[in-house]
């Protein structure tokens, strides 16, 4: 792993000075940490700011990359303004990375920056990731990728920096939760972070909320992790609660959990 961070560190230096776009999950957190590390302030960070982003998740990215030291900005992206993006395709996450990148590259290009990199790992090649097609478009650089770190080794890259993500769960932007075809619009986003903060008080850490449309009422589909299901039986009834409070007409916990792919 030592020759692949190596490497990355070459890599980092071949491209200075460098726009990170971070979202404060596990790889571009390593990534703007170990930037930061090899580049100092010519490793800026910009997180792409939504409606698909919890305002949890920005809190905590902006707490982060104050503590690792790195400048950052945050970025408003308008891909909610884009039919598009709002009609939910299967490559949805294509016209999101094109809005970010979009604006990144206006950005570098104004204040002179070299490149910008984001957090795709070489584990990340193996899924058919749209958003990939819009960083080709634009000479987005993949450092870790590039390196060929995993995701395992990222984590643990990321342990001996002691960062808090080396063992945080994957957090995609709230849209994954709503099922492809069903449009995504700022009442179904709204519903689904404050029905995943309802789930995340009662103790769990990997779960999601699926926000299911069927005749124009929306339902939820809660799935949690399948290591965390022995605590669901005693707080269910209250979590179902919360989610009729805040406006579905229906609730089901699925069986088989929620597993990552």
């Amino acid at each position: 792993m030592q020759t692949k961070i190596d490497q990355l560190k070459e890599l980092l230096l071949a491209h200075a000075p460098l726009v990170v776009a971070y979202s404060g999950g596990v790889d571009s957190a390593y990534l703007l940490a170990f930037a930061h590390k090899v580049l100092g302030d010519q490793a800026l960070a910009v997180i792409a700011d939504s409606p698909s982003l919890p305002r949890e998740s920005l809190e905590a990215a902006v707490a982060l990359a104050q503590q690792i030291g790195a400048p950052l900005e945050i970025l408003r992206t308008d891909e909610m303004q884009d039919p598009n993006y709002a009609s939910n395709p299967l490559n949805r996450c294509y016209f999101c990375k094109a809005e970010l990148f979009t604006k990144l590259d206006a950005l570098a290009k104004d204040r002179h920056f070299a490149a910008i990199a984001y957090g795709e790992n070489a584990d990340d090649m193996r899924q058919v990731r749209p958003g990939r097609q819009a960083a080709t478009e634009f000479s987005i650089l993949a450092p870790l990728r590039d390196a060929g770190l995993t995701k395992e080794e990222i984590r643990a890259a990321s342990r001996a920096l002691g960062l808090p993500t080396s063992d945080a769960p994957s957090q995609p932007c709230l849209s994954s939760r709503i099922p492809h075809g069903t449009p995504v619009t700022l009442q179904a986003l709204s519903m689904v972070e404050r029905g995943e903060k309802v789930v995340r008080l009662h103790g769990f850490k990997v779960f999601r909320v699926r926000h299911i449309v069927e005749a124009e009422q929306a339902r939820a589909r809660v799935q949690i992790a399948p290591e965390e299901m022995a605590g669901l039986e005693a707080v269910s009834g209250k979590i179902a609660e919360g989610l009729l409070e805040i406006g579905y007409t229906g609730v089901e916990f699925d069986p088989a959990g929620y597993r990552s792919h």
